[in-house]
């Protein structure tokens, strides 16, 4: 009888040991709720009102900057769109225009990435709203082998890197990358 006990203890420890779940930060689903943050890679349409030159779509670089006319780099990492709008208009403020009125809105996302067991791995486009089911879709779908309840992210957040397991109907972020597990049996 003690040796079943331990054995089926033995085979507890040896089952949990191999799951490697990480169950993700608190700060990985509460950033789903925060107004986003820009960040390199993405591309912001700004309009100037009333300033048909200024008004164009603007790319944000690897330094995490967009060049502006007038008033050069603007630091746009980090910043929600209502920030960067309030910076270039204070910039623009200095000795350029009276009052401007800029808006600033998201053109395109950064891309996400779907690695692991998919049919077709690599780069996509973020759609506003989209789960990790639709990135998989996107990405042509399980492969045979493919763990399909739950599924690891790596997410940055404020600078840092965070990993996390969930659901397949959890949302993503624009620059998740998206790891698909093999299943064991």
């Amino acid at each position: 009888m003690t040796l079943r006990l331990f054995v089926a203890i033995a085979m507890c420890f040896a089952v949990s040991a191999c799951s490697g779940y990480r169950r993700p930060p608190a700060a990985f689903h509460e950033m789903l709720t925060q107004p986003y943050r820009l960040d390199s890679s993405d591309t912001v349409r700004i309009i100037v009102f009333g300033q048909t030159d200024l008004s164009n779509t603007y790319a944000i670089d690897q330094a995490g900057y967009i060049s502006f006319p007038l008033i050069g780099n603007v630091a746009a990492r980090g910043r929600t769109q209502q920030e960067l709008s309030q910076e270039i208009a204070r910039k623009l403020k200095q000795g350029y225009l009276r009052d401007p009125d800029v808006s600033v809105e998201v053109a395109t996302y950064r891309p996400i990435f779907v690695m692991g067991e998919v049919q077709s791995a690599g780069q996509y486009s973020y759609v506003t709203g989209m789960t990790v089911q639709n990135a998989i879709a996107t990405a042509g779908g399980f492969s045979p082998r493919a763990q399909q309840k739950s599924v690891d992210i790596t997410r940055q957040i404020n600078g840092e890197i965070l990993n996390g397991r969930v659901p397949i109907s959890d949302p993503i972020r624009p620059g998740d990358t998206i790891y698909v597990r093999e299943r064991y049996f």
